[in-house]
């Protein structure tokens, strides 16, 4: 209260200086131009004035130089008596000239002022829309409520959002008063439609105003304002302030909805397309390991050895092609919940990568597989049985999308403080358009020949790769052929940031 009574008082005791500032410099002029001049140097005094504070300091100071000019320049000097009738007709038009000059320049003062304020709040508004118009999500939305109406209603502010009784803070001011009576008043007003909260019928007890925000559809959100010196809201703006907020919480609302059924029918398409390849690709190495047993079990005393070898090494290889599709399976799982567990330490990756080869060496028996590894890397941070999981798939993949004459090259590089590993085959390549999608869930490229699988190998190997703080990507070579790239870091996080 006393800062505010100061700032009340601060205009007259300006006014009251100038007019004494005036004074003394009528009293050096004395003498040299008739004192009935003065009046004109007391007239600049208004107008600032009233520029400055506006009408009652204007008159206050009209009033206080028509009573030092009495006092010091009229006859007898330095009492308010006045001698000479005619100088009571100078006061009366000095003090008229000084209240219509100070109507006039406080009124201009304040035109100003409005029109400023009609500029600053245009431009707040035009703000608002075009951070409604970039935003696609309810957060957003309230952020850019929160932020511009607190600006132009000088305002601690919260937005709730919600549908019939269930009520929901979707962000505040820190300084904002959210607690149950709070929050009691919001539901209310969410429930009925009508604003509640101080200056209101309604609730007045509550510490902040509540305002709903209305659609055709009902009320979809509840602006909350709160004003720590409890002064007055502007209801106007409030108004028009709430009307954009509901429309663009309404459209995000909306494009919120629209993302949830389009997420649905995509989760529906990706269950289909599991089945369909689940309901194939395992099939077919069931179906081969099934009827080599039915007929070894029927006929493994009138079978020839040789036969009956090849049948058992079918099924054997089948056997292991199924392990790899349901382990491809339960990879995906995994990463796709977020439970896929790694333990990083320091490893060789020569035994990763001869590891790998020996569990392929069955698809591999006509190939000629060529590892290159740069002196120099030895031991490197990761999870020796994951990252085995990326070989098998990088390198199985690179089996299916060659020929079978071509060569595979694995090589291993320094790059920076990564160490870049490269899978490459001289097959069929990769379409431009398909090789960013390639890391998708059951996306297969378009290829010359048909080609069986799941899909999830490389799925599996990005996220893999990315939980050892990695990236992947696949790119075509120029002689023919695909690369798939990783780099994973050459030494552990944890540790360097510990050094």
């Amino acid at each position: 209260m006393l800062r505010q009574r100061g700032i009340k008082v601060l205009p007259y005791i300006i006014s009251a200086v100038m007019v004494g500032t005036v004074t003394a410099l009528c009293l050096l002029l004395n003498g040299h131009i008739d004192p009935a001049n003065f009046a004109v140097i007391y007239i600049m005094a208004v107008v600032l004035s009233a520029v400055w504070w506006g009408m009652r300091p204007s008159i206050f100071t009209s009033i206080l130089g028509v009573l030092a000019f009495d006092f010091f320049f009229v006859h007898p000097l330095f009492t308010f008596a006045v001698s000479d009738l005619s100088y009571l007709y100078i006061f009366a038009g000095y003090l008229a000239v000084g209240i219509v000059v100070s109507l006039v320049a406080s009124g201009a003062r304040e035109q100003a002022r409005h029109a400023q304020e009609r500029e600053q709040r245009s431009l707040v508004l035009y703000r608002l829309s075009r951070e409604f118009a970039a935003s696609d999500s309810i957060v957003e939305v309230a952020a850019a409520i929160k932020k511009n109406t607190g600006e132009l209603l000088e305002c601690s502010t919260a937005i709730f959002t919600g549908r019939l009784n269930e009520l929901f803070l979707t962000d505040a001011d820190a300084d904002f008063p959210v607690d149950e009576h709070e929050r009691a008043v919001a539901t209310w007003v969410l429930v009925n439609g009508s604003a509640a909260g101080a200056l209101t019928r309604t609730l007045a007890a509550s510490k902040g105003l509540y305002v709903p925000l209305k659609t055709v559809q009902g009320t979809i959100g509840v602006i909350g304002l709160y004003k720590w010196d409890n002064g007055v809201y502007d209801m106007e703006m409030i108004e028009v302030l709430s009307g954009q907020s509901s429309v663009a919480l309404q459209r995000a609302i909306l494009a919120e909805n629209a993302r949830l059924e389009d997420r649905a029918k995509e989760n529906n398409r990706l269950q289909a397309v599991l089945l369909n390849s689940i309901s194939h690709d395992l099939r077919t190495p069931l179906v081969s390991i099934t009827g080599a047993l039915s007929t070894l079990k029927q006929d493994f005393d009138s079978m020839d050895a040789s036969v009956r070898s090849e049948m058992l090494e079918t099924a054997h290889e089948e056997s292991l092609h199924l392990n790899r599709l349901v382990g491809n399976l339960l990879d995906i799982t995994r990463v796709e919940s977020g439970t896929l567990k790694i333990n990083i330490k320091p490893c060789d990756l020569r035994d990763v990568i001869g590891s790998s080869l020996r569990v392929l060496k069955d698809r591999l028996e006509n190939r000629k597989t060529v590892v290159e590894i740069e002196d120099g890397i030895f031991e490197v941070p990761m999870d020796f049985a994951l990252m085995m999981r990326v070989f098998v798939n990088l390198i199985d993949n690179a089996v299916k999308y060659s020929a079978p004459e071509s060569i595979i090259k694995i090589s291993a590089e320094i790059s920076g403080e990564n160490v870049l590993i490269k899978v490459v085959d001289n097959g069929f390549g990769i379409p431009a358009q398909d090789l960013e999608r390639v890391f998708d869930k059951f996306y297969r490229a378009e290829k010359p020949r048909q080609v069986s699988g799941t899909g999830l190998g490389l799925s599996i190997c990005r996220g893999i790769v990315e939980a050892h703080h990695g990236k992947i990507w696949a790119a075509n070579n120029p002689s023919g052929g695909a690369s798939i790239c990783m780099e994973i870091p050459a030494y552990i996080k944890e540790e360097k940031h510990g050094k």
